[in-house]
């Protein structure tokens, strides 16, 4: 099976590839660095010749709002035109938990954009959402300033990890069609001012979290629905603790 990877330089992508290539697909790693440019079009047509599944896990490379939707829309466009014109049978696209409950944010906003884009298109498709990875639960801290403390929501959520998300990605890829949207989580729940407080320990990080209601994620408010998957949600391996015990889990 001829399998092209959109966005398979990246940090799911690179992944991704490889595992395919494991179980001896070809695979084409398309993104700006191998000439494949969803944004420009550039390189697609070449890419998609005799493909018969494309995966879509590219990023915007900003979340200024106005530069993330131009992103979104413009590089799913282009693929599902080039997609329609190879004949790809199936279209699979990483997104995000809780995209239509955040729509306060001009990254969420582009994502629903690229969603809408691939359910109305012909091409049959397959939309996996996931929750936050647990390799960016510390980023939510933003940058260190002076030690202090930092506000961050109390709202619920249901982290990933990055290695269950390309399992199931590939399982995806190498099923049929659905035509619908699958939510992906971690098996734990928790507040996220916490699991973010947890993170930041593991890295010898002692900054005080302060849980505040009022505290922005990504530009929007949470309440306790806002991040958590579906009641049928597929659900990951590997857990937060057994996560922060593994070597590189530090070094993200």
């Amino acid at each position: 099976m001829k399998i092209v990877v959109i966005g398979g330089s990246g940090f799911i992508g690179s992944r991704l590839v490889r595992s395919l290539r494991g179980g001896g697909h070809e695979v084409v790693a398309a993104s700006p660095k191998s000439g494949v440019n969803a944004l420009t079009g550039e390189g697609l047509a070449q890419a998609m010749h005799g493909a018969q599944v494309v995966v879509d896990v590219s990023n915007s490379p900003t979340f200024e709002d106005a530069a993330v939707l131009h992103f979104f829309e413009t590089s799913s466009r282009n693929l599902l035109a080039a997609e329609s014109a190879a004949g790809v049978k199936h279209h699979v696209a990483l997104s995000i938990v809780g995209t239509e409950r955040n729509l306060g944010s001009g990254y969420f906003r582009g994502k629903m954009a690229q969603e809408t884009l691939i359910k109305s298109s012909m091409t049959p498709f397959t939309i996996l959402r996931a929750t936050q990875f647990f390799e960016f639960i510390s980023s939510l801290a933003g940058p260190r300033v002076n030690d202090e403390p930092v506000r961050l929501s109390p709202a619920m959520m249901q982290p990933v990890a990055s290695s269950d998300v390309v399992v199931t990605l590939a399982a995806v890829v190498l099923a049929d069609p659905i035509n619908r949207i699958v939510d992906l989580a971690g098996p734990d729940k928790f507040r996220l001012a916490d699991i973010v407080a947890k993170a930041l320990a593991a890295k010898g990080d002692a900054r005080e979290i302060i849980a505040d209601e009022q505290a922005p994620y990504y530009g929007v408010l949470l309440n306790d629905q806002s991040l958590m998957p579906g009641p049928d949600a597929q659900i990951g391996r590997i857990g937060f603790a057994e996560w922060l015990s593994q070597p590189t889990s530090n070094t993200h």
